[in-house]
């Protein structure tokens, strides 16, 4: 029997929905950009410096080319490239390297060091391999050098310092068809011709800026959060930024980063400019230390039992009891997830309409909580009104913070709205302009993410060129094409470890480690067969892009109403497949499952060998 979902009586609301409706339709459509993903500057060419930059490790060591010729390569050092390098080297396949452009293992944790970072997936679920290496998160929301520390502990547990090509970038892979090899170009002249390559990038690597006119003029600092400059600033990953205390600082962004990172700003800056297109809805944070009498309780298999619990609540699937029990289980408690209704229980016609509908309903009264606590903790109730999300809650990544919307009752703090102006207007040699605006700063600090929904071209910033030269995104042109999401046809022993063409979940690591799984029982066949190579057929890649679009379309008509991000591709989702629509819409849950039948029959399907 499930678990009772949080009720609403839906008789007698407090409020109207076609008034909430009809403001979301309003703030949704005074936001909406004409230029799309083409508002954003690439950090490459003249904007290099805010993606080359590591203020942790410095410029790279000189070193001579490298000549290799591995089975493997491994491109990516985070948590995707972590679990294949694991699975590769559990299953036998020594003669890897792993790629990647940081001084150290973590990708994203190597690189987001900025004060206050921390995950907002609870640690038990989203730091891996815990019970592989005997570990506890010390808190339920571990802070980011526990979680930069845990990878350090995975790579040495498992011996990948010894297969690590540090701070080292892959400009191009080129299949020779002579060889049945990839060869591999880097950014430091390496000679690399290598059987498999294994893309375990992951979708928050390539930072990304605003492109506002002036940005290259200012003569001030400015450094983008992924790449924060301690030297500046002063302080650590903790806060206690001495070094802002005569500094007017500016930051551009209101997302999952800048909830983090504002409060330690608004404590230490003389003057501190927050500018914002769209707030972010910021629930209760409610971080707490581990309990060790519950954690010594745990029975083997406790990690995977967790996530699998997690991802089920908010899928909507039937669950016993929330393990997890915090903000994100919360607002599935209320309704069963209409994207995700169809695995063993399909809804459909007038019984699926209503659903939606009393789904909405709780939507709608999970954001009046939401915008209630606003009122609650920011004093100025002009500025509480600005800092009101006007959108469903799944609209935009939710945050979760105890500290955030107290920072705008400090005096030295000031919210600028630019919502009415597509953003900042301009930058100039001292100042941030906003609405007919100058605010003069010192350093300005761009919270503006990452790559992530847009082009897959800026996603991996490398080519890939197939069987006759062809490139990957020549033959993505019309939208992604794989296999289940880590191979596509003409591109042979080249995998993919992401977010897409797969069950999506918001805790990412229970998503690449059965990816990495499958792409390891493949290559154990290829092994086996002593073939030189193996990729997906055509029509097994026709047949999966169709199943991907079949399930989409629940999501892709949810995204229409949003407010821009990049969740819905800053509102052309229906013009360049977005990364979160362009997915198994089931989940992960059962996506995991997809792939474990797969394995089970044993006949490979879809899979040509040669």
């Amino acid at each position: 029997m499930a678990a009772q979902a949080d009720t609403l009586d839906i008789d007698n609301l407090d409020f109207d929905p076609d008034a909430l409706r009809r403001r979301y339709d309003h703030e949704r459509d005074r936001r909406l950009q004409p230029r799309g993903e083409d508002q954003y500057l690439e950090t490459k060419g003249d904007y290099a410096e805010y993606f080359d930059a590591d203020p942790y490790s410095g410029e790279a060591p000189s070193r001579g080319p490298l000549t290799l010729t591995p089975d493997v390569i491994v491109i990516g050092g985070g948590f995707a490239g972590m679990f294949a390098a694991y699975r590769l080297l559990e299953a036998g396949f020594d003669n890897l390297h792993i790629v990647e452009s940081g001084a150290d293992f973590g990708g994203t944790w190597y690189w987001n060091r900025f004060p206050g970072s921390q995950c907002d997936i609870e640690s038990y679920c989203y730091m891996p391999l815990l019970e592989e290496t005997n570990y506890m998160p010390t808190q339920k929301y571990a802070n980011a050098p526990e979680i930069f520390e845990h990878c350090q502990r995975i790579a040495r547990m498992f011996g990948l310092y010894e297969k690590a090509i540090f701070q080292t970038r892959v400009e191009a892979v080129d299949w020779d068809d002579r060889t049945s090899r990839w060869t591999v170009r880097t950014n430091r002249g390496d000679d690399i011709a290598a059987r498999i390559v294994v893309s375990a990038t992951g979708p928050a690597c390539i930072p990304r800026l605003p492109d506002i006119p002036g940005i290259r003029d200012f003569k001030g600092h400015s450094f983008h959060t992924s790449r924060w400059d301690y030297e500046y600033t002063g302080g650590d990953s903790s806060g206690n930024l001495d070094r802002l205390h005569d500094k007017r600082i500016a930051v551009i962004g209101t997302g999952a980063t800048a909830v983090q990172c504002v409060p330690h700003l608004g404590r230490s800056a003389k003057e501190l400019y927050v500018f914002q297109r769209t707030p972010s809805s910021i629930d209760i944070r409610g971080n707490g230390p581990t309990d060790p009498e519950w954690a010594n309780s745990l029975p083997a298999g406790w990690q995977k039992e967790r996530q699998e619990n997690f991802n089920d609540v908010l899928t909507g699937q039937p669950f016993e009891v929330d393990l997890v029990n915090d903000q994100w289980t919360a607002v599935f408690r209320s309704m069963k997830n209409v994207f995700f209704a169809g695995e063993g229980d399909a809804v459909e016609g007038a019984a699926r309409e209503e659903l939606e509908r009393l789904n909405e309903i709780a939507d709608f009264d999970n954001m009046n909580r939401i915008r209630a606590r606003v009122n609650k903790l920011v004093q100025d109730p002009a500025i509480a009104e600005t800092l009101k999300p006007w959108y469903r809650q799944f609209c935009k990544r939710p945050c979760f913070h105890d500290d955030y919307l107290p920072t705008f009752n400090l005096p030295n703090v000031t919210l600028v709205d630019v919502s009415d102006s597509y953003g900042v207007e301009r930058i100039t040699e001292d100042s941030v302009v906003a609405n007919g605006k100058a605010y003069p700063v010192d350093c300005i600090i761009y919270a503006t993410g990452f790559e992530i929904s847009t082009s897959y071209r800026k996603r991996l910033r490398y080519d890939v060129n197939g069987v006759n030269g062809q490139s990957l995104y020549d033959h993505w042109k019309d939208g992604r094409r794989t296999l289940h999401g880590h191979s596509s046809h003409g591109f042979p022993n080249w995998f993919l470890i992401g977010a897409t063409q797969v069950g999506v979940s918001a805790n990412y690591s229970s998503m690449v480690d059965e990816q990495a799984l499958q792409i390891v029982y493949i290559l154990k066949e290829l092994r086996e067969r002593g073939a030189n190579s193996v990729q997906p057929t055509l029509e097994a890649e026709d047949d999966w892009v169709r199943v991907i679009k079949q399930s989409a379309q629940d999501v892709s008509d949810f995204f229409d109403a949003c407010t821009p991000g990049y969740y819905n591709n800053e509102g052309k989702h229906r013009e360049s497949t977005a990364a979160f629509i362009d997915a198994y819409s089931p989940g992960v849950n059962a996506f995991n499952r997809l792939l474990q039948e797969w394995r089970g029959k044993g006949d490979y399907e879809g899979l040509a060998f040669r």
